[in-house]
């Protein structure tokens, strides 16, 4: 049964909940007496999203909670998630009283709302960034790149979500956005260097093991030994177009003869065609190969929470694997009707997915690739 206190939302929010409690600070009281939970978290995800079962057994709901609620998810002092409430369900009935939350990290509004554009126009991300995303009140944005192929223009149409004007331009410069747990909208790619969170084991003779259950997936529907991407320039006032331009990259792991051709009309550079071709085939390789690892609790073994980006040390005998895998997914379960806290983990290849963010990079450096975008910082 749901205490009354933290259901109730009488939990001053001074008081930190237990290391590895799940909470949700709404306003100025912690929530963390569930009934059940569910947050998700994945970089291939516009908005990442949370979901949350209380229950309150004298009767009254609790105060400040409201759908736009400005709400952070908590694991100890660790945020995990900064958002908003999107939905409320209250129910009654003769033996239950209870109330369902679900909500989605701080750039949601990315997702929900269109870009204020009224006329098809070419924008470069610095452009989508200031006259698009800025808008809708996000500010809190970081390049996490040392190269972005920062001259790449794309058309945004009327229509258009703001997220898909951001991705269309993100991927034109060679990255990818997704949200960090204190709001920040990152645009970038992965940093292969930083150092694994811990290791996960699953032996035949069950000596070390921390793996509840694992299942790899291998498919070679999507995969191909080469893709060429074709492509066109068009003309402006400076340099003459170019119709001729191709990039070709193989993949050495797929021998059967898998060929992919790409057709575009809208590249800019040999560069970019080069990247297009890189990134379709990483992609391609990424859809081919899948860990799904379910672990007990939310920490991962040197004791941050599990979140996507981070790269782990994975054994398996029975897989024959025994590599660093990149997470690219995560899962949290738990409450008082389940079986205990519990997280999904969704690896792929390291090093696979966006591998162009930080080309040849060989020493990590913590802050040196972190850059503010402004409209009056250049890139």
């Amino acid at each position: 049964m749901p205490g009354q206190n933290n259901a109730a939302g009488n939990t001053a929010a001074t008081t930190p909940p237990t290391r590895d409690k799940l909470a949700l600070l709404v306003g100025d009281a912690m929530h963390d007496d569930w009934q059940r939970y569910e947050v998700d978290s994945d970089l291939l995800t516009p908005a990442d999203g949370w979901m949350v079962t209380l229950g309150f057994p004298d009767g009254k709901r609790p105060a400040g909670i409201k759908a736009g609620a400005r709400a952070l998810l908590k694991l100890g002092n660790d945020t995990i998630m900064t958002g908003r409430i999107d939905t409320l369900r209250h129910g009654v009935g003769e033996k239950r009283h209870m109330l369902m939350m679900s909500g989605r990290d701080a750039n949601a509004i990315l997702m929900d709302c269109s870009a204020p554009v009224f006329s098809a126009c070419e924008m470069s991300l610095n452009d989508v960034i200031s006259k698009i995303v800025k808008p809708l009140g996000v500010t809190r944005i970081r390049i996490a790149a040392t190269k972005p192929l920062t001259s790449a223009k794309v058309t945004i149409e009327p229509g258009m979500t703001a997220w898909d004007a951001l991705t269309q331009a993100a991927e034109a410069s060679g990255l990818w956005p997704w949200t960090d747990p204190d709001g920040t909208l990152v645009i970038g790619g992965p940093d292969y260097t930083t150092p694994p969170v811990g290791t996960l084991v699953m032996r035949h003779d069950g000596k070390g093991n921390n793996i509840i259950d694992i299942i790899h997936d291998e498919s070679i529907a999507r995969r191909y030994s080469q893709t060429t991407v074709l492509a066109q320039c068009h003309s402006d006032e400076e340099e003459d177009g170019k119709n001729d331009m191709k990039a070709t990259v193989s993949d050495p792991q797929i021998n059967l003869y898998r060929p992919k051709i790409i057709v575009t009309h809208d590249a800019q550079s040999q560069q970019e065609v080069n990247f297009r071709a890189r990134k379709a085939q990483a992609d391609a390789r990424l859809a081919g190969f899948t860990l799904t690892v379910i672990v007990r609790g939310l920490r991962a073994p040197n004791g941050q929470p599990w979140a996507p980006g981070q790269r782990v040390h994975l054994v398996s005998e029975p897989h024959d694997l025994d590599a660093v895998f990149f997470i690219m997914k995560r899962n949290f379960t738990g409450g008082s009707m389940g079986t205990g806290e519990k997280t999904t983990l969704t690896l792929k290849e390291d090093g696979v997915w966006i591998p162009d963010a930080y080309p040849k990079r060989k020493k990590h450096h913590k802050h040196d690739d972190w850059i503010i975008v402004d409209k009056n910082t250049p890139t």
